[in-house]
C-alpha cells in the first residue's frame, strides 16, 4: 500500500449541477468543475458523522451502543482572499447551491476516491485579522443530502 501526501494530489472542486440523480458525475462533469484547490487555505468537515444510540441493558454494567442516525460535520473551505477579483464572493455567494467534488486521489479518469457533496452556500465571510498572515475569507456548507463517498471518475 502506497501513502501519499494529500497536498498535490487531492482537488476540490465546484459544479452547480450534477444529472444523476444519485450523484455520480459524467467525467464532462468533473473536468467542467471549477478547481478551486490552488485557492484553498483550510478544509473543515466534509464527512458524516453518526449519533449512536446507548442500549444499556439490566444484565450488564457496561452500557453498548447501535448506530444511530447519520449527519454531515458542518463543514467549511476557507479559501485565499484575491485583493483584483471577487470571484469566490460571487460564485460562492450564500444561497448558492450545488456540489462539492473532492478527488483524494485526482481528477484522472478511472481514479477511485471520489467524495460528492450536495451543498448550499450558508455563508461566505472575510475573516479580517491584524496576524501576520494571507487575507481569507471562509465559505460554510450545508450539506442537503447524503453524499456519494469512494465513487470511481468515470472513464468517458
Amino acid at each position: 500500500m502506497a501513502r501519499f501526501n494529500r497536498k498535490g494530489v487531492t482537488k476540490i472542486l465546484f459544479t452547480e449541477t450534477i444529472a444523476d440523480e444519485g450523484y455520480m458525475p459524467t467525467l464532462v462533469e468533473v473536468t467542467g468543475a471549477t478547481d478551486y484547490t490552488k485557492q484553498i487555505a483550510a478544509v473543515d468537515g466534509f464527512s458524516i458523522e453518526n449519533q449512536e444510540i446507548e442500549t444499556p441493558d439490566m444484565d450488564s454494567t457496561f452500557v453498548s451502543k447501535i448506530p444511530g442516525d447519520d449527519s454531515a460535520a458542518d463543514s467549511s473551505l476557507t479559501f485565499y482572499e484575491d485583493d483584483t477579483t471577487d470571484l469566490i464572493e460571487t460564485d460562492l455567494a450564500k444561497g448558492t447551491t450545488g456540489f462539492i467534488l473532492i478527488a483524494r486521489k485526482g481528477v484522472a479518469a478511472s481514479t477511485k476516491g471520489l467524495d460528492v457533496y450536495p451543498v448550499r452556500v450558508a455563508s461566505n465571510s472575510s475573516t479580517v485579522t491584524a496576524d501576520n498572515e494571507a487575507a481569507k475569507l471562509q465559505v460554510r456548507f450545508s450539506i442537503t443530502d447524503r453524499p456519494l463517498t469512494n465513487a470511481t471518475i468515470p472513464a468517458a
